[in-house]
């Protein structure tokens, strides 16, 4: 189905243009258009599905199904939700407040936090198209554990003291949703207003990251890539992961550039630790959190991110080759 993109770029850059084929500007621009044209139609097809069905799956509610379960429950409940529920890091906030204040623990409600970023709906639609299932079902194996295993890190050292005070005083209301009580039409109208208002926030970061993925793509040699970044530099996963955190984007304009590494031989893992570093660690995010959470606490959450993703990156490595 998404060989038309691949025909719409020949349309445009060889018929239309009239490059000269396999020219590196010629290779950038059919790239740029091609992915360009692919990622929109994918994420707003991946957004009007994905707010449909969180229609019915509100903040409200998470907070509610997640209220009085056993911490097991708790766990896998949360780490299910923050899989396949995309809230954004606006919502990091609010949520956390919400679930504590309702009496959900510390460990729970930051295994949530962590899994919704580590286990991303556009990696798995975009990577998992290029990987294949194997590679899907571990991804969210993976990440899923890495959430799980947070919370419980966090639960078991009892760092409740480092989130700020105010947090636990504060009684959040429990009205009855708005959405519970409408119909298909709403819904549909609410996927339709989701895919316009994030499509709005995210079209300047996918530009820009297919604009930098043409670029590699189309004037960066092969050989670049595999000498700093291939499978025999031992380091080239940490340093991944760094070269990630202070690139603020979304997934959907990382993934260019993701892509273009896949192609120029770049390890999956590699690859991997880069996407999700610039997705979950990313400096917005921090900053957001700080109003919730003691230096302490965001210290010991970036650096747990920080560590899983390298452990993620070697792991990929080995599993898929690299």
């Amino acid at each position: 189905m998404l060989e038309i993109f691949t025909k719409l770029a020949d349309v445009i850059t060889y018929d239309v243009l009239n490059l000269v084929q396999e020219t590196k500007f010629a290779d950038a621009l059919h790239f740029f258009i091609e992915d360009t044209t692919k990622i929109f139609f994918l994420l707003a097809a991946m957004i009007y599905i994905i707010s449909f069905t969180r229609s019915f799956v509100s903040p409200e509610k998470v907070r509610l199904w997640l209220t009085g379960k056993s911490r097991f429950t708790g766990y896998f409940l949360a780490v299910l939700l923050g899989a396949v529920t995309p809230f954004c890091s606006c919502s990091s906030v609010p949520l956390f407040i919400a679930f504590l204040s309702a009496g959900i623990p510390l460990g729970v409600t930051m295994a949530f936090l962590i899994t919704s970023p580590m286990v991303d709906q556009v990696v798995v639609v975009l990577l998992g198209e290029a990987m294949g299932l194997t590679f899907t079902i571990t991804y969210i194996v993976v990440g899923s554990l890495i959430g799980v295993l947070g919370g419980l890190l966090i639960d078991i050292l009892k760092l409740e003291s480092w989130v700020e005070p105010y947090v636990w005083n504060i009684k959040m209301p429990t009205p009855a949703t708005a959405e519970e009580a409408s119909g298909w039409k709403w819904r549909e109208s609410y996927a339709r207003s989701e895919v316009k208002d994030i499509i709005n926030r995210v079209w300047l970061y996918i530009l820009i990251g297919v604009g930098l993925g043409a670029g590699l793509h189309g004037f960066v040699p092969k050989e670049w890539f595999l000498a700093h970044a291939g499978a025999d530099n031992s380091f080239a996963v940490p340093l991944a992961v760094l070269a990630g955190i202070p690139l603020y984007s979304n997934a959907a304009g990382v993934i260019p550039v993701a892509e273009v590494l896949l192609n120029k031989g770049v390890p999956i893992g590699t690859i991997l630790a880069f996407t999700m570093s610039v997705v979950a660690i990313s400096l917005p995010e921090m900053l957001i959190l700080r109003k919730v959470l003691k230096v302490k606490m965001l210290v010991f959450f970036a650096g747990y991110l920080f560590g899983a993703l390298i452990f993620t990156g070697y792991l990929f490595n080995f599993i898929f080759g690299g």
